[in-house]
Order: C-alpha cells, then structure tokens, then sequence
C-alpha cells in the first residue's frame, strides 16, 4: 500500500516507523511517576499521590482564576477566549462557536535556557 504525503510516495513500512518514532519521545504517566521515584525517594504509590496532587492544585488554582508563577519553570494562566462565527468544514456553513476559557503556559528563562542546549 502506497500513501501520498507531501508530495512523495512513501510505503507502510515507512509510516509504521515513523509512528514510532513518535510514539518513543512522549513521556507517559506511568514513565513520569517511574521518572520522580528515581529522582526521589519516594515510592511509586506516593510519586503517584504527589503527581495527581500537583495536577489537582494547578487545575484548582486555575479554575479560580489565579495564576501559578514558578520562577525559572513557567507561568500556568487561564486565557479568555471570545465568542467568534466559524465554518462547518463538512457543510461549509456558518456557526457560532462560544466563548471559552483555555489554559495557558509559558515557559520561563530557566526552561527557555534548559532546552537551547
């Protein structure tokens, strides 16, 4: 089987590899909580405790409204968007998308900083 992607033929075997390829540089939940108790020495169960308490109290502090400012790492913030007219792919017709509230993070000069290297 043949796919046509930018404009180049390439085979099943090579989309299969690619995918993971892709698959390789995500860090799951589980590799995460595997990743701090070896950072720490914590166990797996309290990792997985502190995790989904970090979790839990930046989706809370957003939800309130608040900011969460930790210097050199990043700024979780919550963004306001507007209500706007969008179009419906499929039928091509005009609809009302509402207005939401979307997370945001931007990442700070230490983690800017940790990455160019």
């Amino acid at each position: 089987m043949i796919y046509l992607t930018h404009y180049r033929a390439v085979g099943i075997n090579t989309l299969l590899n690619f995918d993971n390829q892709y698959k390789e540089k995500n860090m799951n939940k589980a590799e995460l909580i595997e990743s701090i108790t070896e950072g720490t020495e914590l166990t797996k169960a309290d990792a997985t405790k502190f995790l989904e308490a970090y979790v839990g109290t930046i989706t809370k502090t957003l939800q309130s409204g608040e900011q969460i400012v930790m210097p050199g790492f990043g700024t979780f913030s919550v963004s306001n968007r507007a209500a706007r007219m969008g179009r419906n792919p499929r039928t091509g017709e005009s609809i009302e998308i509402k207005a939401s509230r979307v997370p945001k993070f931007k990442a700070g000069k230490g983690l800017k900083d940790a990455l160019a290297e």
